[in-house]
């Protein structure tokens, strides 16, 4: 097994397909074929399967490009140090379900440093690649949400991408809804109460099931729903469409703006309640470091200041 053959591998993992990653590397098809086919004879595993669609990452194939990652940034960062004598950027990278709380914690994070010196990264994105981001490396922190419904999913994936969680604050549901929604005006939402009303709810992809959602009380029948895969188009769509979304209440102003607000959710019989535990994945047994130490101070500030008021 050779480095250049572990950069073939995650290069076509990124790529989707043998055709666009032997582009990227300059290197002849059957001559990437080839190179993939000897790792995978030494390996003793079938890395990718061969579809209509490009490569995919079989799931063993999955567990060796994870370690893989690892062991190639790490002769990245040497051979910039080393051979390259680069002044190497230190990297900072964040990967949040989408939580204004996230990005406000980050800028503060970064207020702290000179960006000349350091490379940073949030990336708002799904649940599924939040934790696939923390798993190889790609990001330090990860941030997202588990309750009693998507617990044991959460937990497992977690475990296979040999990540931990650690709580930040348990809250419940609140409808997120623009200020001149004409339910604005109340104390607390009854879902009945919204059934004339579009669900907005970010998009999943392919790993769009109920237990990735970032909305709680994902699993409720709602009549009309609208995806959207970032914060603006949602905000956007509540205004346009009276839409709403259901989320922890925590959202900060100085990002998403004014005319916005979060009611509390009114549970019923059929409809109940359920506490959301917000909380910071990170790799297991790797300590946080200067930055990510700092982020998530940051982060606690902000959600003490929320709790108080």
């Amino acid at each position: 097994m050779t480095l250049q053959q572990i950069h073939y591998a995650i290069t076509i993992s990124e790529m989707g397909s043998m055709n666009k990653a032997s582009e990227a590397l300059f290197i002849s098809q059957p001559s990437l074929t080839n190179a993939i086919r000897e790792l995978e004879k030494e390996v003793g595993i079938t890395i990718f399967m061969r579809t209509g669609k490009g490569a995919i990452p079989t799931k063993e194939g999955e567990e060796f490009l994870l370690y893989a990652r690892q062991l190639y940034q790490q002769y990245e960062l040497i051979h910039q140090k080393y051979v390259e004598k680069e002044n190497v950027k230190r990297k900072f990278g964040v990967s949040t379900q989408h939580y204004s709380f996230a990005t406000k914690a980050f800028v503060e994070t970064v207020k702290h440093f000179d960006t000349l010196n350091y490379e940073f990264a949030i990336r708002e994105t799904k649940t599924f690649d939040v934790i696939q981001d923390v798993g190889n490396l790609k990001s330090e922190v990860g941030l997202l949400f588990m309750n009693d419904f998507n617990r044991k999913v959460i937990t497992k994936m977690l475990k296979n991408n040999e990540c931990e969680f650690h709580n930040l604050i348990d809250c419940n549901a609140y409808v997120y809804i623009w200020k001149r929604h004409p339910l604005a005006d109340k104390q607390s939402i009854t879902f009945d109460e919204l059934r004339n009303y579009p669900c907005l709810s970010f998009e999943q992809g392919e790993n769009g099931s109920f237990y990735f959602a970032e909305e709680i009380l994902s699993t409720n029948d709602y009549q009309r729903t609208i995806k959207a895969t970032d914060r603006a188009s949602m905000l956007n769509l509540m205004i346009g469409l009276n839409g709403y979304t259901l989320c922890s209440g925590i959202i900060c102003e100085e990002l998403n703006g004014s005319d916005y607000l979060a009611v509390p959710f009114e549970a019923d019989e059929d409809n109940p309640n359920s506490s959301m535990e917000i909380g910071y994945i990170v790799k297991k047994g790797r300590p946080l470091t200067e930055i990510g130490k700092i982020y998530i101070d940051e982060i606690k500030k902000y959600l003490n200041t929320v709790s108080q008021s």
